[in-house]
């Protein structure tokens, strides 16, 4: 376990001055001007869901080592490689080349006292990340703190513990405080990705960290396996597999290595779970046409959802549970509906082109994200709910198909086959900008699920 607390004592001494004039006047001429009125605010800084954002410019030092041997040095590089790599993944922060830097609070001290904010504002810092590291016999030490420049305040400060295989985990836990203090969620540190890779030939599921780390193999039916949902605890995980013949759903719990097979008469996919309950939608067709069910974990019907004479594939709750999204053939060619449940009536939601699949509900429920086909080219689109207008997310860059939330709802997940032909899971801002590939696996990377982040341990 890695334990951790607040850290509430902080040395204070002056440092030199080392910022001349010219410096001294553009930070207070100008980025006072232009950022104070955002940090004026109780540190609600950033909205992660705005199209035009810049990203926010974070400056991140070498880590003091506190005994000052040899093994402190190494891991206080690894850890600060992580802790870059993390905020830069984020798509709203952006960590500084340190070629800029004026000081080094590694050598003249990590804590509020000690740090000398004109050094930092005066190259355009707007955050500033101190750490410590200390090591004794295998156990790690991290005191890390996260500062306001231009306010010069203590956002931030907190100790870890733990062992050194710990140390990715005590870094996610920080940026996952780092993402509460500047934008009200948790963010995406603490969150996996499912998705469906090929491996000789077959598919099978994977999963992976948010940022493409620590690949796991789910599944080894050595047949096809699609469509990875997973449960609002993380601890589940839905799939259809071509296991037994026939498309199944099967559903494991990967902790406890249990769970069961749902496989009714005909057609059984297109998992989604129920937010906060150990219940599922899925597409079944063993009365005829595939139509939408609600389903227990064991795979007992508590109640169709949908009813009409076209398929209805593809299910996604919102937020609340309380309606669903999902694609139907009932207008004659593929569209979005949405079903509230209390009124039991469905509303059509797109109208534009003649295919529309794969929604996908925003994690504030003010969005569904989408897969259209026009002219041949299928692309992702958002909808907010309360215009009705699409926005087009994705273009020209080949076929963009399995949207997936992050779970601060920055960020989606997809697959696109921009890169040679070959079908890979990149990711982008919630705009559409900034995409990039999430991971470099042999084979072929399809419908990445992206789970919702647990938070923080406090």
């Amino acid at each position: 376990m890695v334990s951790f607390t607040m850290n509430k004592r902080y040395c204070s001494w002056h440092m030199v001055n080392k910022i001349i004039l010219y410096t001294l006047f553009y930070c207070l001429g100008l980025h006072l001007f232009f950022l104070v009125p955002l940090y004026a605010r109780d540190y609600d800084y950033i909205n992660v869901t705005n199209p035009f954002l810049k990203k926010t410019p974070v400056a991140v030092t070498d880590f003091k080592t506190f005994n000052g041997h040899a093994e402190e040095l190494n891991i206080g590089k690894t850890a600060i490689g992580i802790l870059k790599e993390a905020l830069d993944f984020t798509g709203y922060l952006k960590t500084m080349n340190p070629v800029a830097f004026l000081s080094n609070p590694a050598e003249s001290g990590i804590q509020l006292g000690q740090i000398n904010f004109r050094d930092w504002t005066g190259i355009g810092a707007d955050l500033l990340i101190t750490g410590g590291i200390s090591e004794v016999d295998g156990k790690i030490t991290l005191k890390l703190r996260l500062f306001d420049t231009f306010n010069t305040k203590l956002l931030i400060g907190k100790i870890y513990t733990g062992p050194q295989s710990q140390v990715r985990k005590m870094i996610h836990l920080f940026c996952s405080e780092i993402s509460y203090q500047l934008t009200g969620k948790w963010g995406i540190f603490n969150s996996k990705i499912a998705f469906v890779s090929t491996i000789n030939g077959k598919k099978e599921i994977f999963s992976c960290d948010f940022d493409g780390h620590n690949i796991k193999q789910i599944t080894s039916h050595k047949s096809i396996s699609l469509s990875p949902s997973w449960s609002s605890d993380g601890k589940w995980l839905a799939y259809v597999s071509y296991a037994n013949g026939k498309p199944d759903l099967f559903i494991k719990n990967l902790e406890e290595k249990r769970g069961s097979i749902i496989n009714y008469k005909g057609m059984n996919i297109s998992p989604d779970w129920m937010p906060g309950q150990k219940k599922l939608a899925a597409a079944l067709s063993f009365s005829g046409d595939q139509e939408i069910y609600l389903l227990t974990l064991k795979g007992e019907i508590i109640k169709r959802i949908t009813k009409s004479w076209g398929i209805d594939v593809s299910p996604d709750f919102s937020p609340d549970g309380k309606k669903i999204v999902f694609s139907s053939k009932r207008s004659g060619t593929p569209q979005i509906y949405i079903k509230d449940f209390e009124s039991d009536r469905p509303i059509r939601l797109t109208f534009n082109g003649k295919n529309n699949t794969s929604p996908a509900w925003s994690p504030d429920g003010k969005k569904i994200a989408y897969v259209g086909i026009e002219d041949n080219n299928i692309d992702i689109f958002v909808m907010p709910l309360d215009t009705g207008t699409p926005v087009q997310l994705t273009m020209n860059q080949g076929d963009n198909e399995d949207p997936s939330w992050s779970p601060d709802g920055s960020m989606l997940a997809f697959t696109t086959t921009r890169e040679g032909g070959v079908s890979r899971i990149f990711v982008m801002n919630a705009s559409g900008s900034d995409p990039r590939r999430l991971l470099s696996l042999k084979g072929r990377q399809t419908q990445p699920d992206w789970s919702l982040s647990k938070g923080t341990e406090n």
